[in-house]
Order: C-alpha cells, then sequence, then structure tokens
C-alpha cells in the first residue's frame, strides 16, 4: 500500500487538475472536427484514448519534471516532500515508471491515423525539455503552453488527418490561456523560487501581473471569435462566449491576489470549469 501511495503521489494522480488541463485541449481539438452527423461512438472512443494519454502522459509528465527539479524541491516548503526529493523513491525507479507509462502512452496513440502518430512523437522532446526551462528562461509557462495544448493539435489531425489554419488559431489562443493561468499558479511559490533562483512569468511580472493576464486572456477570447468566423458558427456561440470572458476577466483577473496562495490556487484550478465551458461552447457552435 506504501509503494501505491508513493506512486501516486509521484504522478499526481490524486490531482486531477493536472491531467484535465492537458486533456480538454485535446477535447476541443476532437470536437471542433469531427462531423456529429456520423457515428457519435468514434468521437466517444477516440475521447476516452485521449483521457487516457493525457493521464499517462501528465503523469509521466510530472515525474521527469521531478527527477529534473529534486534539488530544487528539497528547497520549495510545498514540493519538499516529493517522493524524489525526500528520499523515499529513487532516480532509477522513478525513470522506469516513466519508460512504463510512456510504453502504455504508445498502445493508446497506435489506435490513430499515421499524421497523428507523427505529430505526437515529434512533442516529446517538448514535454521532455520542459521542465529545463526555468533555469534559463523567465518564460517557461510560455514553453508549458505549447505542450499542454499540443494535443488540440492531435484531436483535429485525428478526424480531418490535415492541418489548417482553423486549429492553429485555437492553439496560438490556448498557449496563452496557459500561459496566464500558470502564471497565476506560480504565485503560491515566488519567494521560494526567487531565493534558489527559479525563473517565471510570475517573478518577472510580479509587479504587474494583470497586465500580462489581460493580454494572454485577450488572445484566447480573439482565437475563439476567429475559430467561430472560420467554422462558420451561429451567433449562439458567440454569445457563449461571454461566460467565459466573465470567468476570465472577472472570476480570475479581477479575483487575484498574488500575496494569497490559496487564492492563486483557487484560481488555477477552476480552469478544469472554464476548460468545459470551452468545449460547451464548441458543442453549440456544431449542434445548435
Amino acid at each position: 500500500m506504501q509503494n501505491i501511495k508513493l506512486f501516486i503521489d509521484l504522478t499526481r494522480l490524486n490531482r486531477p487538475i493536472g491531467y484535465m488541463l492537458l486533456f480538454w485541449p485535446c477535447l476541443w481539438g476532437l470536437a471542433l472536427a469531427y462531423d456529429f452527423n456520423e457515428d457519435i461512438n468514434l468521437f466517444l472512443f477516440y475521447s476516452f484514448l485521449f483521457f487516457a494519454g493525457s493521464v499517462l502522459m501528465r503523469s509521466a509528465g510530472c515525474i521527469v519534471n521531478d527527477i529534473v527539479d529534486r534539488n530544487f524541491d528539497k528547497s520549495v516548503e510545498r514540493t519538499k516532500n516529493r517522493p524524489i526529493a525526500s528520499g523515499k523513491v529513487s532516480v532509477s525507479i522513478a525513470s522506469i515508471y516513466v519508460i512504463i507509462l510512456c510504453s502504455f502512452a504508445f498502445l493508446v496513440l497506435i489506435n490513430f491515423n499515421y499524421l497523428t502518430i507523427i505529430l505526437a512523437m515529434a512533442s516529446m522532446p517538448l514535454a521532455f525539455t520542459y521542465p529545463l526551462m526555468k533555469r534559463f528562461t523567465y518564460w517557461p509557462q510560455l514553453f508549458l503552453g505549447i505542450t499542454f495544448n499540443y494535443g488540440l493539435i492531435l484531436g483535429w489531425s485525428s478526424v480531418q488527418e490535415n492541418l489548417s489554419l482553423t486549429p492553429l488559431i485555437f492553439y496560438l489562443g490556448a498557449i496563452f490561456w496557459t500561459l496566464g493561468y500558470d502564471t497565476i499558479y506560480g504565485y503560491q511559490d515566488i519567494k521560494d523560487d526567487e531565493i534558489i533562483g527559479v525563473k517565471s512569468t510570475s517573478i518577472k511580472f510580479k509587479n504587474n501581473p494583470k497586465k500580462l493576464l489581460y493580454l494572454c486572456y485577450s488572445i484566447t477570447i480573439l482565437s475563439l471569435i476567429l475559430v467561430g468566423f472560420y467554422m462558420k458558427f451561429n451567433l449562439y456561440y458567440f454569445l457563449s462566449i461571454t461566460i467565459v470572458i466573465f470567468h476570465l476577466f472577472i472570476f480570475q483577473i479581477s479575483k487575484l491576489n498574488i500575496k494569497k496562495p490559496n487564492i492563486c490556487l483557487s484560481i488555477f484550478k477552476s480552469n478544469n470549469l472554464l476548460g468545459l465551458l470551452i468545449f460547451l461552447n464548441i458543442m453549440i457552435g456544431k449542434l445548435v
């Protein structure tokens, strides 16, 4: 039982927000590309595959992150008790877990078409180099956005078997969404990060974080509007975007207090709901 608990702690399986934020862009891309006049069972099957892949790759990514950051984690109050940083799990055992998780993820991946497989494999360097970025740049959250939302491209290609301007515009907006919410998340550790020399957008914009957030979320909203035009969605789609605007600008930005970690965490977690809202927006555009 102790080993199971350590594995769950290591992979953050007890914190679903991580893999859900990876899953939502996959589902957005899939829903955007899918013809719902066809058999719905294929959509449900692909949704399950993307969910399973998100859980597996998020779990593997957490372990890689903890291996790379094990010395940093020892100095941060929130992370010092993580299994690798605390010495409860060795690097060699953790590496075996990564190989196993990635192997299962590959078994999920081969159910898709060749283009999707190739695109997914091409993203692997992004997934495994992101943890290093905080050492070299104040923009690691941007690299996280590029990595975390790549599933949107895969969701589209799994159905359409091509790439077009529409998913790329959506992908850009999703990147800035992640840049925003992960900057908010970073304010939980800002004091420790400054002491140990870790870089982040949270530190870079600590004197005026809302300026960055307004920019990021404005790009996200603009991308949703452009996607609606390219897809020739109905008026109800554009009206429903107002709910997303309210969530991003009123609930998240207006509520933000970077000196209160519990508020930052609450706002960060609320992006799971935002992922659902954007999915429902797409479904309104496709079905209503």
